[in-house]
């Protein structure tokens, strides 16, 4: 027998629409004027205590709650601040945004957050995005900024802190660290090391002013040959750049990545073809994640205080926002964390076995 397929249809009637209390609601169940409602919602003290546990028994039967957006067109604040990351994909900003947002709790402001992909149109248009919805202020990433968006910050009088990047002379407070410095102190152990001949993996220079100023560590160097590969930021991609640049014996004893996140592919990739790091080349990143530590070897790396940062830049817009303190520039120290991935390169006889 051929099943028949059934259409159940099921008729609602008189079913009545749940409808969200208002503050209206609660004035006429207390019997008191709304204003009396803003009041008690807002802490006067001049309201009784009477009154006062007349309205919340009224709050408390109607199950009422105060709209966010009738609280900040009453007050003329939102108490919301917004971020823009060039990406949520990576772990250094998954640790900056968790820092921000648990110092910006802290100060009384919600967090709202968007990214940019290193577009400085997208930029200013996810900041539009934000300005639109309220936002009090807003955290940015680095120092390129649209004209649209410099026009909208000035326009709006908009408090904005930008981070990742230090420099005292930008129109716009920074809280970060100096990137130049940071890529310096890596090049120079190993060079201290007696590395000469380094392969320098680095992502998209294009709306990344964080990646161009690492890369001015290394103009005009005359104690090492540099070989520059630019590449996506991603573990993949430094793993196939490794394949390529060392699958045959060559005089490169030592990889620089600009990000961990290529230091890490150039691990895997080097250790795929069978070249024993740092026994036949070194590795050395910029940012330490904590995944840098589980690597074998474990990743020798720049400390970043992206947390610190995070805490520091909240701290800034906070009081910006909040009590019209601009802040001052801040710069943040980095230092290199000594681990298991880099050492001096092997003696000549060792290296042209393989290199």
């Amino acid at each position: 027998m051929k099943a028949r397929s059934r259409l159940w249809v099921v008729e609602m009637v008189n079913v009545p629409e749940r409808r969200r209390s208002t503050l209206r609601d609660v004035a006429q169940k207390a019997e008191v004027s709304t204003a009396t409602v803003s009041r008690v919602l807002n802490g006067n003290a001049l309201v009784s205590e009477g009154t006062r546990a007349r309205v919340q028994a009224a709050i408390d039967a109607l199950h009422f709650v105060p709209s966010a957006a009738a609280r900040a067109i009453n007050s003329g604040r939102t108490h919301v601040v917004g971020a823009l990351v060039p990406t949520l994909d990576h772990e250094i900003f998954s640790r900056f945004l968790d820092a921000l947002e648990e110092e910006l709790a802290g100060h009384g402001l919600s967090l709202v957050v968007a990214t940019t992909k290193d577009d400085p149109d997208r930029e200013a248009e996810r900041a539009k995005g934000l300005v639109d919805i309220g936002v009090e202020g807003l955290i940015v990433s680095g120092v390129t900024r649209s004209p649209v968006l410099d026009a909208l910050i000035e326009n709006r009088e908009l408090p904005v802190v930008a981070t990742s990047y230090f420099d005292p002379s930008y129109h716009l407070p920074t809280v970060g660290y100096d990137n130049e410095n940071a890529a310096r102190s890596a090049l120079r152990l190993l060079q201290e090391s007696g590395h000469q001949a380094i392969a320098v993996y680095h992502g998209p220079t294009a709306g990344n002013d964080r990646t161009r100023a690492r890369l001015k560590a290394f103009r005009n160097d005359p104690q090492a040959e540099f070989r520059f590969s630019a590449m996506p930021l991603d573990v993949s991609a430094a793993s196939d750049a490794a394949r390529r640049d060392f699958v045959e014996p060559c005089g490169t004893t030592a990889v620089l990545a600009l990000s961990d996140v290529l230091a890490q592919g150039a691990l895997f990739g080097l250790q795929a073809l069978g070249i024993a790091v740092p026994g036949e080349v070194s590795v050395v990143g910029i940012d330490d994640l904590p995944s840098s530590a589980a690597t074998t070897p474990a990743l020798t790396t720049v400390h970043l205080p992206v947390r610190e940062m995070g805490r520091r830049a909240a701290t800034a817009l906070s009081k910006w926002v909040e009590d019209g303190i601009r802040p001052s520039p801040e710069r943040l120290d980095t230092k290199v964390m000594r681990a298991s991935s880099s050492l001096a390169p092997v003696s000549g006889i060792l290296r042209g076995k393989r290199l």
